[in-house]
């Protein structure tokens, strides 16, 4: 029994130097140098030396090339995302850039005096006044309702608060007017509470415009 555990174990110890030496050329420790020439093989340990000596290398390289060839693709998906996303700033960023050009132009448009610039007195009745005040507003918004695809939500909503902004305005300078008064005491009302304004919505929108086009930029 005792002489079986003494062969195992040096069995053992040969397979250990043999996979030392398959895999670094040399045996480890050294004293299995001279176990390997003196203790005899059985066919099934010649065998089992056999298929370790070319498994062992033969695992180690294709463990090498799975992961040089992970790490060069991963490299080569990177690279490729990279790619995509430049060429969609490159598609995307003249839109953007569109949008915030028309949206300025469209805070422009509705404030209080570029609106009564162009619509006049409107006939001289103060009722078809305020409705064209308020239908220009709205039809400047829908021409330009679909720019919020290429701005940010948040800048979006300014933008609405401050169409809304206007509208309350004319609302409530027609709301301060008494008795009879003519289209032309309303766009005089107008013009003289919109000077004391301090800041309006329309000043807000455009600050915003221009800190998120200057992000975009860079």
């Amino acid at each position: 029994m005792n002489c079986h555990k003494v062969l195992s174990c040096k069995t053992f110890g040969i397979v250990k130097a043999y996979i030392s030496y398959s895999i670094f050329g040399q045996l480890w420790p050294p004293k299995h140098a001279l176990c390997l020439n003196l203790l005899p093989m059985s066919p099934w340990l010649s065998v089992l030396l056999e298929i370790i000596k070319l498994t062992v290398p033969a695992l180690i390289v294709f463990l090498t090339v799975t992961y040089m060839l992970k790490q060069f693709f991963g490299g080569q998906l990177q690279l490729k995302a990279l790619e995509i996303q430049e060429q969609q700033n490159k598609t995307t960023l003249p839109l953007k850039l569109q949008a915030y050009e028309r949206l300025s132009l469209f805070c422009e448009r509705i404030s209080v005096p570029n609106l009564l610039l162009r619509l006049g007195n409107n006939g001289g009745q103060p009722q078809g006044l305020k409705v064209a005040l308020l239908m220009a507003i709205q039809q400047e918004f829908e021409h330009n309702i679909t720019q919020q695809v290429y701005v940010s939500e948040q800048l979006w909503a300014i933008i609405k608060a401050a169409r809304d902004d206007n509208v309350n305005f004319i609302d409530l300078v027609w709301n301060k007017l008494e008795g009879d008064f003519t289209a032309s005491d309303f766009r005089q009302a107008l013009f003289a509470y919109q000077a004391q304004r301090e800041h309006t919505g329309l000043d807000t929108a455009l600050s915003a415009i221009k800190k998120e086009a200057s992000v975009i930029l860079g």
